[in-house]
């Protein structure tokens, strides 16, 4: 949905912008008179002599009381609009469903977050884990784990590493009936206060 929505807003932003330039060239090259043609008598730009926005067009509602409230509130929804965009933009790594292959020439739909949550616990259980972070991202078919974990002093970053690999992500991979589950791993050490001994 988020990438039919991107193209449509990104096809019109690009048909806008190019019946803007095209207007701006045919009245800056005066192609009308070259070529021989008449434009609409609303066109604004009709010679090279004349300007995208004239002193008449920003002149206009200057006097009046309205004007500049209006600039204002037009101005903040489209900065929401763009800011509700990014947010949707930023918000969409994560993988909503997985496609299992049920053996029988079906396929069956795995919720992406169920399968984060999962990874998480187990990783979470592994010895040294203070906290686990799982986010899948890729295709339904060919999904990609991204996990983050924040390791407690004692722990042992390669042991650590190898039990997520062999134990916890084998086991995701195998109870979803994957192929491959590729993944990207990082690991955080937990920051703790330094405590005074007396």
């Amino acid at each position: 949905m988020l990438k039919t929505v991107n193209r449509v807003l990104l096809g019109l932003l690009g048909l806008g912008l190019f019946a803007l330039g095209g207007g701006v060239l045919l009245g800056g090259l005066d192609l009308q008179r070259h070529w021989d043609f008449d434009v609409p008598g609303w066109w604004p730009f009709r010679g090279p002599a004349d300007v995208v926005l004239g002193v008449e067009g920003r002149t206009r509602w200057r006097e009046e009381d309205w004007w500049w409230p209006a600039v204002i509130a037009a101005l903040a929804v489209l900065l929401l609009l763009f800011l509700g965009w990014l947010v949707a933009q930023l918000r969409k790594d994560r993988l909503d469903h997985v496609l299992i292959d049920t053996g029988d020439g079906a396929a069956a739909q795995l919720e992406g977050r169920a399968l984060e949550d999962a990874i998480e616990e187990e990783a979470q259980a592994l010895d040294g884990v203070s906290r686990a972070d799982v986010r899948l991202r890729g295709s339904r078919t060919a999904p990609v784990a991204r996990v983050r974990l924040r390791l407690e002093p004692h722990a042992q970053p390669e042991r650590t590493l190898v039990r997520l690999s062999r134990e916890t992500l084998a086991r995701a991979r195998d109870s979803a009936g994957l192929d491959l589950l590729p993944s990207k791993v990082t690991l955080r050490e937990v920051r703790h206060s330094a405590h005074r001994v007396d």
